[in-house]
């Protein structure tokens, strides 16, 4: 019915080149749906504003744009929910908040003019400010940064503002209720074409704003990409994609074309922190594939995030990632793989103390569990009494000063001797192994070496696959 309502003749009997633009774009609206989110660096004054723009009118199927709050637009500028904390901070202490907030309306302000905009915040601004000074919860002063800036970027783009708080909802405990916002969310956007959503917030039932942590736009974003069932959820930063390596220490690492949800989350664990690790649930859940994107380079293809994929890639290994301040609690107990339940014994002590374990590797008469340094050392002291207590060990030391390397691949299942390249990489370089894990879907190895021997140790294993 589509096609029959809008096809045309021109006065020669030719069809009408612009229906058949008209078509084709309708086709793309149709059978393709985006989601774009962009980062504060991204919105980080007018100029960004103007970058943003031509993306997403460059392709009708962009339909729905999540914003952050205005980043840096220089090396020693001020983030914009930053200034809102400190805001929050003077405030709580009852001093003067005149100049901090009038440097955020002067942010805000200024993108509008340059943008050649009407639109007037004034009205807005001065709820926050009556909010600041009446003690309104510090999560609801953060979410102003993301809030007003969609409000800009709406009006700029000419689409639908929707407030998050509308539909993206937490429970009680704090906790995320996926399905309620998937739900509201779906419902909401359906009668929006186009839409600008500020990221980062949601509400609590009594209706009070709550944050996500810091970067939760990226979770906002694929909040919804799922609620509109879209094809590809678009994450827009100041980077190409995912590289393959810590750039401060590897120079020009190489790009990650592809890489899988369940790569990601290896990495993101062991801290690359491209995009929130959170972000990846909510479009795994539908399948979505996500694309991170540079606003800077919009000609670049960035990193596509997919649920799976049979192509293994250029190298065998997908990348690596590292995290110093560990600490090792070793165990010593002759027989031990014989006693039942010692193993749930030990984490339990852990529990008891409120610290979370990282690693687990173990052997007959040994079992070490990797903690957190900072998280061990106010707990020192009444762990290993626990321990001591719980399974009567006949040693029990702990080793501190630990780093770790997580070398993550698909291409790792069937590639013999990868282990023994990482090893052997790590060996050439002096590096000693002070630990060694390795999960049974073979998705990732975990090593641990001296904090001291991280930079070596990541540059040489980097150098053994990719150079």
């Amino acid at each position: 019915m589509l096609i029959l309502s809008v096809f045309a003749l021109d006065k020669t009997g030719n069809i009408s080149y612009n229906i058949i633009i008209f078509l084709i774009r309708r086709f793309v609206f149709i059978m393709s749906l985006k989601v774009l989110k962009f980062g504060g660096s991204s919105l980080a004054d007018a100029e960004h504003f103007r970058q943003v723009a031509e993306i997403v009118k460059s392709d009708p199927a962009r339909r729905y744009v999540v914003a952050s709050a205005p980043g840096k637009r220089f090396s020693n500028d001020t983030k914009v929910t930053d200034l809102l904390y400190k805001c929050y901070e003077l405030a709580y202490n009852e001093e003067d908040i005149t100049d901090v907030f009038e440097e955020i309306k002067q942010r805000y302000n200024d993108i509008i003019a340059d943008l050649g905009i009407e639109l007037d915040l004034s009205e807005v601004f001065e709820k926050i400010r009556l909010s600041l000074l009446h003690s309104t919860g510090r999560d609801y002063i953060a979410s102003r940064g993301e809030y007003l800036n969609a409000m800009v970027l709406a009006k700029y783009l000419g689409f639908s503002f929707f407030d998050a708080k509308k539909a993206v909802f937490f429970n009680e405990d704090g906790s995320f209720n996926a399905e309620r916002t998937n739900d509201a969310m779906r419902e909401a956007l359906s009668h929006m074409e186009y839409a600008v959503i500020p990221g980062f917030y949601g509400s609590m039932p009594n209706g009070t704003i709550k944050t996500f942590s810091r970067g939760g736009s990226d979770i906002t974003g694929s909040i919804v990409a799922r609620a509109v069932s879209a094809t590809i959820y678009e994450n827009w930063t100041d980077v190409s994609g995912f590289l393959m390596a810590d750039p401060r220490i590897i120079d020009n690492p190489a790009p990650i074309k592809t890489i899988t949800y369940k790569e990601l989350r290896e990495l993101s664990y062991m801290g690359a922190t491209v995009l929130h690790e959170d972000a990846i649930f909510p479009v795994r859940y539908s399948k979505i594939p996500i694309n991170i994107r540079n606003t800077n380079r919009p000609e670049d293809n960035g990193t596509f995030i997919v649920p799976e994929t049979d192509d293994i890639g250029e190298h065998v290994i997908t990348g690596i990632a590292g995290r110093t301040g560990f600490s090792s609690i070793t165990i010593e107990k002759a027989m031990m793989n014989a006693e039942l339940g010692l193993g749930r014994k030990v984490l339990q002590v852990l529990e008891e103390n409120g610290v979370s374990f990282e690693h687990f590797p173990s052997g007959i008469d040994t079992m070490t569990v990797i903690v957190s340094t900072r998280a061990l050392q106010e707990k020192r002291a009444d762990i290993l009494a626990g321990i001591c207590k719980n399974v009567n060990p006949e040693n029990v030391f702990v080793e501190e000063n630990i780093a770790l390397l997580a070398v993550v691949g698909r291409g790792m299942v069937k590639a013999k001797g990868t282990a023994a390249r990482i090893f052997m990489s790590l060996a050439n370089a002096g590096v000693n192994i002070r630990m060694i894990d390795q999960g049974s879907s073979e998705l990732n190895i975990i090593i641990g070496v001296d904090a001291n021997d991280y930079v070596t140790a990541l540059g040489a294993i980097y150098n053994e696959f990719v150079k």
